[in-house]
């Protein structure tokens, strides 16, 4: 199975910038779509922004977050700007596509484990 590893989750002030990072690995496989979910407490999981061939971004982030991927890495990017109280939550990576197997090409879907977001105001 393809594995997901998180990383630059942190706490920061109103205003300020964090980067996360989602690197894959795990076997031969081919990336589809890799994206980024949040979940606030109390409030279900939502997509922050993906990235196959384009961009996709929640209205919410527009302008503020960049989502960005590095092919050769296996390796999607988080750049968010103007970060707002809001914005706290706990965000996933998620990646798509399909897994070499002994059946031949299959679909998969990951998760990582989560970084934790805090903006304080």
């Amino acid at each position: 199975q393809v594995q997901l590893v998180e990383s630059g989750g942190g706490s920061v002030q109103a205003g300020g910038s964090l980067r996360l990072s989602c690197a894959a690995s795990g076997g031969i496989f081919r990336i589809n779509t890799m994206g980024w979910y949040r979940q606030a407490p109390g409030k279900q999981r939502e997509l922050v922004a993906s990235i196959t061939r384009g961009t996709n971004y929640a209205d919410s982030v527009k302008g503020r977050f960049t989502i960005s991927r590095d092919g050769a890495k296996n390796t999607v990017y988080l750049q968010m700007n103007s970060l707002k109280p809001e914005d706290t939550a706990v965000y996933y990576c998620n990646a798509e596509g399909f897994l070499a197997t002994m059946r031949g090409w299959e679909d998969f879907g990951s998760w990582g484990q989560g970084t934790q977001v805090t903006v304080s105001s």
